[in-house]
């Protein structure tokens, strides 16, 4: 079966810097966009960003320019890389995958991560 594990959160001070990967099995990432998303507890999951799969890449407002989404198919990997981090950065992050609509850059999505914690505290 389709499946994604999220990997590499942690703890990390503010303004430090972390990478998450986002390892698919069962099928190949080529032909894949994957979404980055994060979710606290009592609050909406939201977007991060996402990556086509021909390596365009959006961010959202509150991310843009502290975070990078790359991809690398022969390792069937998808990083988040995220710098500068903030408080508010905490949260559960999950990748998903899916193979775009024609006129959507990313979504929708079919298949999801189990998420991996990152904390940002002194």
């Amino acid at each position: 079966q389709l499946q994604l594990v999220e990997s590499g959160g942690g703890l990390v001070q503010p303004g430090g810097s972390l990478s998450l990967s986002c390892v698919a099995s069962g099928f190949t990432l080529d032909n894949y966009a994957i979404g980055w998303f994060r979710q606290v507890p009592g609050k909406e999951r939201e977007g991060v960003g996402c990556i086509s799969s021909d390596g365009r890449t959006f961010y959202v407002d509150s991310v843009k320019g502290r975070i990078t989404i790359s991809r690398d198919n022969a390792k069937n990997t998808v990083y988040l890389q995220m710098n500068s981090l903030k408080p508010e950065d905490t949260s559960v992050y999950y990748c998903a995958g899916g193979i775009p609509r024609p006129q959507s850059m990313c979504g929708p999505y079919d298949v999801w991560g189990q998420g991996t914690q990152v904390t940002v505290s002194s």
